[in-house]
């Protein structure tokens, strides 16, 4: 059995400005994801260049950020929000939406698309491999403020989290999202995508793959309190919005290929 090193979650404290190792997780993945665009807009298909790169990584910042606090705020915990209006904007103390996120930068990507001429779904190919690396380190931010655990677990890496308030070793499940929504999921996607693919191909392939991981992990992952599970004693809100990821994938990495062959 483990325990939580209950990291301090202010990484930096000056005066009253601090800095939540909540919020340099996301800055992690935005500079990790410029750095990967700017190797892959190297790449004699890709839709980009360079130069455009950042302005790109810009405004799926700005889609992550509003998209995953709304979608969170929509999907998850509503009443918090009528019931204290401000805690939209805190986004450091965590509540963060993966699917909101998704529809925000979906919007920025149609946006982008329509501004560069390279259209929606060249520009989805060429971010989906740049997105894992900032869901696994979304998840050691959640790991670091001891929220979203597992299930209790007998398990010699159960890990008894103080913030659960009941001394029970639980499956550590924001360190399981780590190594499949971000180690495993940027593995596969980097080596499928450093070749040239069928449009659609990429962004199917990504979406069908989180899916799978996210549902696989709901398993062991508690629910939100408030919100408990859905159906079955084992539906989970994370799960139903997974389901619609893994079809659409499957689905467009059919079409994408049926499309080559024709």
């Amino acid at each position: 059995m483990l325990q939580h090193p209950q990291i301090d979650p202010v990484a930096i404290a000056i005066g009253p400005l601090k800095i939540h190792w909540y919020g340099l997780t996301y800055l992690v993945g935005f500079a990790a994801a410029w750095w990967l665009g700017n190797i892959r807009s190297r790449k004699p298909w890709s839709p980009l260049k360079e130069e455009q790169v950042g302005d790109l990584i810009f405004y799926m910042a700005l889609g992550v950020i509003l998209g995953g606090r709304f979608g969170y705020v929509v999907f998850y915990n509503f009443d918090a929000f009528l019931s204290d209006p401000l805690w939209l904007l805190r986004v450091w103390e965590g509540g963060m939406a993966f699917h909101g996120g998704l529809l925000g930068v979906m919007v920025a990507m149609v946006w982008y698309g329509r501004k560069t001429g390279a259209g929606f779904w060249k520009i989805a190919d060429f971010v989906a491999p740049l997105v894992p690396v900032g869901l696994g380190a979304g998840r050691i931010g959640n790991f670091i403020n001891g929220e979203l655990w597992g299930k209790p677990t007998d398990l010699p890496w159960g890990m008894v989290f103080p913030q659960a308030q009941d001394a029970l070793a639980r499956h550590p499940s924001q360190l399981y999202q780590v190594a499949l929504e971000g180690v495993a999921l940027f593995a596969i996607l980097w080596w499928f995508s450093s070749k040239e693919r069928p449009k659609m191909a990429v962004s199917g392939l990504f979406l069908l793959c989180y899916g799978v991981f996210r549902f696989l992990v709901e398993f062991v992952r508690l629910p939100d309190a408030h919100l408990g599970y859905l159906a079955f004693d084992w539906v989970t809100m994370g799960q139903v919005l997974s389901l619609p990821m893994i079809i659409a994938g499957a689905a467009l990495i059919a079409i994408a290929y049926r499309r080559e062959k024709s």
